[in-house]
């Protein structure tokens, strides 16, 4: 794109844009010739996908701002009129708004709301920031035929982002993410109100606690031992943080009513979207505890907990032997918790007929072994929770299986129906009587972990991450998926490669035997797993949302009688894995 493309585009988004912030971000830019940052802003429009929005906060067409946002929540409102007419004839479409705590999280919500609220649908918004899985929690209490959170998850301060539901509680997924897409580039006009006209006329209803303590009251039901809780309670102790977001009302309120000591990590307890005392506000990184695992240590707790801004993500360290604080990965606490449900439901004789846990493709197979042995149902689906949502909507159609858990390696997790979407405040709850469950069996959720890997082989995960920012980093991706695709790979860290599973193409087949390929049931999605002799899995999916290919190393050990030698082999087997992926990763410009 040339000096003046950009430059007409520049100006064009200065005239639309309503944001006197972002507007004179351009203008700025513009007066100091900056044409390496316009060229950034402006190549292109930041993409609405099929879960909405997600992008650096600033001005620019390819950025997050008022102007986006409108251009969004407009095409979202067409395709629902369009979709619903009867519905949206008779005035009754309706929908919900909720945003964490990130940088004109607020700004973005009320220009949605506002939006909403022109186009005839009648519009909850939050009267404060709220977390995604309440989000999904009132859009279902609600009836609402649609609702928006304004979040970008776990990113970096500079991201914001904007998800869209379905009338479920669900994330959209096909066929109208892509119909949704479409509206979103057609608009050409945006109808918004003032706040004040919206309130008068009742298309816009301000809410709070009428959900919140709804939302409550279903974290707290979900729970199987509620006496184990009150008899233990005061012998725990929970150090939390919230990293600045959403989560502190909630996952405080609902410990505390069961009786549990939470000790929040003071600095981090205030929202705040600079999010000033952590490079990235995401559990599944050892920093972003940092300040809590110091405070457990003067405090002697058993157990550390963090959600990440919109409190979806839910992370725990727990103490060693020695008292040293062990970060457990998305993968182990799947694990941890496949496992109590299970137990717990069989025990309390609460196991449904035809039960089913269901977990993404990129997540290690260790429930799969638990379930499997259990004579519970494992079934796989794309990453992302919507898809979760979907295998548990099809339960639900079908009359097939129960749904009694869902989960993914990102630290996502889901224990209730009422939820369609991870939910870091009932993962919370559920974590807290977990742990004091095996306390009355003389373990902690480390030894449990240990035992199971005694009994079902030892489950090592890691991943690698590169970012390919810029203009050019979309083409390099694609240029290493393509690789892989057409290259394959016939082994990997010494192990022979047994098969292939090409998501995108549909297809799983033998390297050794390219040309005999059978048919996958899954969804088309950008994702090639190879699975290794011995077990190990090792995915590579570029990111929906953000500028990076990540490969997911799901490394077993079937031997593990010996763990301290299990544990040797896995990080040997992983470290050869690690090579040979980034030695793909550089040959590919």
């Amino acid at each position: 794109m040339d000096k003046n493309e950009i430059l007409a585009r520049a100006k064009e988004y200065i005239n639309e844009e309503k944001d006197q912030h972002f507007r004179q971000e351009v203008e700025e830019l513009i007066k100091a010739e900056n044409m390496a940052e316009l060229e950034d802003r402006f190549y292109q429009n930041l993409e609405f996908g099929t879960g909405g929005l997600r992008g650096i906060i600033g001005g620019g067409t390819n950025r997050m701002n008022t102007w986006m946002i409108n251009h969004a929540t407009q095409g979202l409102a067409n395709y629902f009129i369009k979709t619903f007419p009867e519905k949206a004839k008779a005035g009754t479409l309706s929908a919900v708004i909720a945003y964490d705590s990130r940088r004109f999280s607020d700004v973005f919500a009320e220009a949605t709301a506002l939006i909403f609220a022109a186009n005839g649908f009648k519009t909850y918004l939050f009267t404060s920031l709220r977390p995604t899985p309440e989000l999904s929690f009132a859009i279902r209490t609600l009836g609402c035929d649609t609702g928006v959170v304004v979040t970008a998850s776990h990113n970096p301060p500079q991201y914001n982002g904007y998800k869209a539901y379905w009338n479920d509680g669900a994330q959209v997924i096909e066929p109208h993410d892509t119909g949704i897409i479409d509206e979103v580039n057609a608009v050409s006009t945006i109808k918004t109100i003032s706040k004040e006209e919206a309130l008068a006329s009742g298309k816009l209803i301000m809410i709070d606690k009428e959900v919140d303590e709804k939302y409550w009251e279903m974290c707290k039901a979900q729970l199987f031992r509620p006496d184990v809780i009150k008899a233990k309670a005061s012998e725990a102790k929970i150090v939390y943080t919230p990293l600045h977001g959403t989560g502190a009302m909630h996952v405080e309120k609902v410990l505390s009513d069961l009786g549990l000591t939470v000790i929040t990590v003071p600095e981090q307890r205030i929202p705040d979207g600079n999010f000033p005392t952590v490079e990235k506000p995401n559990p599944e990184e050892a920093p972003a505890l940092k300040m809590a695992v110091e405070l457990a240590e003067k405090e002697k707790a058993d157990v550390v907990m963090a959600t990440d801004p919109d409190a979806d993500r839910f992370g725990i360290a727990v103490p060693d032997a020695n008292g040293k604080y062990v970060l457990i990965t998305g993968n182990q606490m799947g694990a941890l918790l496949t496992d109590y449900i299970i137990v717990s439901r069989k025990e309390l004789g609460k196991m449904p007929a035809n039960p089913a846990i269901v977990r993404s493709i990129v997540t290690s197979p260790f429930a799969d072994k638990i379930c499997a042995t259990n004579g519970v149902k494992l079934v796989e689906c794309l990453t992302g929770f919507k898809w979760i949502a979907n295998v548990m909507a099809g339960f639900e159609k079908t009359n097939s299986n129960n749904y009694i858990f869902g989960f993914e390696e990102s630290y996502g997790y889901n224990v209730e129906t009422d939820v369609r979407d991870k939910d870091g405040v009932s993962a919370a709850a559920m974590c807290a009587e977990m742990t004091l469950y095996w306390r009355t069996q003389g373990k902690s959720l480390l030894q449990r972990l240990e035992e199971l890997y005694t009994t079902y082989g030892y489950f090592q995960d890691s991943a690698i991450s590169q970012n390919f920012p810029g203009a050019s980093g979309g083409q390099t991706m694609k240029n290493i998926m393509t690789k892989l695709r057409t290259e394959g790979l016939k082994s990997l860290g010494g192990k022979t490669v047994l098969s292939i599973r090409d998501v995108g193409e549909s297809v799983v087949y033998n390297p050794a035997n390219p040309d005999k390929k059978e048919k996958l049931d899954l969804p088309k999605s950008n994702v090639i797993q190879f699975f290794l002799d011995g077990g190990t899995v090792v995915s590579a999916r570029p990111s929906g949302t953000e500028p990076k290919i990540k490969f997911y190393i799901n490394c077993v050990i079937e031997n593990s009688s010996d763990l301290a030698k299990a544990k040797e082999e896995a990080d040997k087997l992983t470290v050869a894995i690690d090579k040979e992926i980034k030695e793909v990763l550089d040959s590919v410009k």
